[in-house]
């Protein structure tokens, strides 16, 4: 047996020779971001070895993701170093992660009466809980003044928690954080993968409860409140992520025909969350198998179904999720946009943390315009920087309409651009910052990402027998949507051109949907209804959807 120390953690491994440094960490307790899930193509998972320890390694595959200094610094790829020998090892803390993460946890809402499922009654003794017609449990004393409850925006990446007094609707404090599922395993994909074992569910399950329990006990402290008066909390995230946060098995999402475990409108004992000992959680509705409670709760916050005329709503994100709405009728369906928009898969690519480069823009006369999160040094290309640069250079003429470099020989574009075209490792790239580049790879993650976005647009449009210059207000969800810009959405033809000035970025409308549902109980009858009516459009199914997405990748 070997013992490998996490120094940041101050957390210790003790393996088998010959067990990988990412597998350590596992049993360990130490979260490691591997997206890839441990198979050496992402390059994420970066650790640094103490030097006099470095013998004791056997590196095999992934050495292409480290630079020379990185290698000399004594950096190597967890997932793909095994051990053979005590060492120490520096990984970096989630706490760090999440507190450098720029996190949107606002959205859209509307207008609604208060009419809470949870409900409170003081006998002259105890106080009784009721959920619905239903006696929960009861207290000693009056506590019918303290009634409070959870919003929880489980996504892809990032879950948001809003602590809310259910008897005047304020929301009294929030928290964000990376999802540390996404740590495993980055896309809904990979992640069914993970999970469709008895040993990944536990995982997947374990680790964001603990991140939802922190959560709890951080908002509840900011707002000087006993975790045993939260009553209930609402659970708003796709299909998947409900399953994971809910312990139950997602396979039957990974194989045809796609069928969910949990339909949602229901409400669940919360018997893992650290709240009330008769807490619940209530699901939304799920609208398909790759349409799930986040999307429910926009469709709610932003009012889609009362809208005239034809509204397009989408999230974009690792998976494209969109609704529209015409004249009342909507239709639903979910693109795998993957992870480049997290800025996964990408060479320079990290997520929307300090040094994140964020806005990338070019002037007319070849000058460049930036701004990184935290106003610092740029150290990488977070999403919506990474739409900006793509956008910018396709706008100039730097790429082509094939997605290639166009070379500053053959290129008419301003020679400022030209000098920011190097080579890297032999092959063309654009210098975006000192030591932050574009590469052609880059490009073709781009492409195929908003090409599934694209084409999940265009499949929509026809379901609805609609014309892109026919809709009229297009609604951007989300956290990562809210930070883009609609005219790099265009310039790269993730949105059609006729969509210039009629975009409108709404937010994080899964937790304030899912807000709505917590304090409304006729809308979650009516929401419920509702979903059952949305026609969902299953793209795998649709004729002439690969032609449509092999027409939208290009810019």
């Amino acid at each position: 047996m070997v013992q490998i120390y996490f120094r940041a953690q101050d957390k210790t491994a003790s393996v088998p020779e010959g067990t990988t440094i990412l597998e350590a960490a596992r049993r360990a307790g130490v979260i490691v971001e591997s997206p890839c899930n441990g198979i050496g193509t992402c390059g994420k998972c970066r650790v640094k070895v103490c030097g006099s320890d470095r013998e004791k390694l056997v590196c095999e595959e992934g050495r292409h993701h480290l630079s020379e200094e990185e290698v000399r610094a004594g950096y190597v790829l967890s997932c793909q170093t095994k051990v053979y020998g005590d060492i120490e090892v520096d990984a970096a803390s989630t706490a760090a992660q999440n507190k450098s993460l720029k996190i949107l946890s606002d959205g859209q809402s509307f207008a609604y009466a208060i009419k809470n499922h949870i409900t409170k009654r003081f006998d002259g003794e105890k106080t009784l809980v009721y959920g619905g017609d239903t006696l929960l449990g009861e207290e000693p004393g009056d506590t019918t003044n303290a009634v409070y409850g959870l919003s929880v925006d489980i996504g892809t990446t990032t879950v948001v928690t809003a602590l809310i007094d259910m008897l005047t609707g304020e929301e009294l404090a929030s928290a964000s954080a990376l999802n540390p599922q996404s740590l495993h395993a980055q896309d809904v994909l990979t992640r069914i993968k993970f999970a469709s074992d008895p040993e990944g569910l536990r995982i997947m399950y374990d680790g964001i409860t603990e991140e939802i329990n922190r959560m709890i006990a951080y908002t509840a402290a900011r707002a000087g409140i006993r975790t045993e008066n939260i009553y209930e909390a609402v659970y708003s995230g796709n299909t998947t992520m409900i399953h994971l946060a809910t312990n139950v098995d997602p396979s039957s999402l990974g194989r045809y025909p796609y069928t969910p475990q949990i339909t949602g409108g229901n409400e669940i004992p919360a018997k893992m969350l650290h709240i009330s000992p008769f807490g619940l959680i209530y699901l939304p509705p799920i609208i398909s198998s790759y349409v799930g409670p986040d999307i429910t709760s926009g469709v709610l916050a932003s009012q889609l179904e009362k809208k005239k005329g034809t509204t397009l709503f989408i999230d974009i994100g690792t998976n494209g999720e969109m609704v529209i709405a015409k004249d009342g009728s909507l239709s639903a369906t979910s693109t795998a946009a993957g992870p480049a928009f997290e800025g996964m898969n990408i060479t320079c690519g990290m997520r929307a943390g300090r040094g994140a480069l964020e806005l990338f823009e070019v002037g007319d006369d070849g000058g460049i315009r930036t701004h990184t999160i935290g106003d610092t040094a740029a150290t990488g290309i977070c999403g919506s920087g990474l739409l900006d640069i793509v956008g910018e250079l396709v706008r100039t003429g730097v790429i082509g309409a094939n997605g290639k470099f166009v070379t500053p020989e053959k290129g008419s574009y301003p020679e400022n651009l030209k000098k920011h075209m190097v080579l890297l490792e032999g092959k063309p790239a654009f210098q975006a910052a000192d030591g932050v580049y574009l590469t052609q790879k880059d490009i073709r993650q781009v492409q195929l990402a908003k090409g599934a976005v694209r084409a999940g647009i265009e499949a929509l449009l026809l379901s609805q027998n609609v014309r892109a210059e026919d809709v009229d207000l297009v609604e951007i969800a989300g956290s990562f949507g809210y930070h883009l810009r609609a005219k790099s959405l265009i310039h790269i033809g993730l949105l059609p051109r006729e969509f210039e000035g009629k975009v409108d970025f709404v937010g994080n409308t899964s937790k304030s949907g899912g807000k709505a549902f917590l304090l409304n109980t006729d809308l979650r009858r009516h929401m419920e209804t509702l979903a059952g009516k949305i026609e969902g459009v299953e793209l795998s199914n649709r004729e002439g959807f690969d032609k449509l997405f092999l027409s939208a990748l290009s810019f």
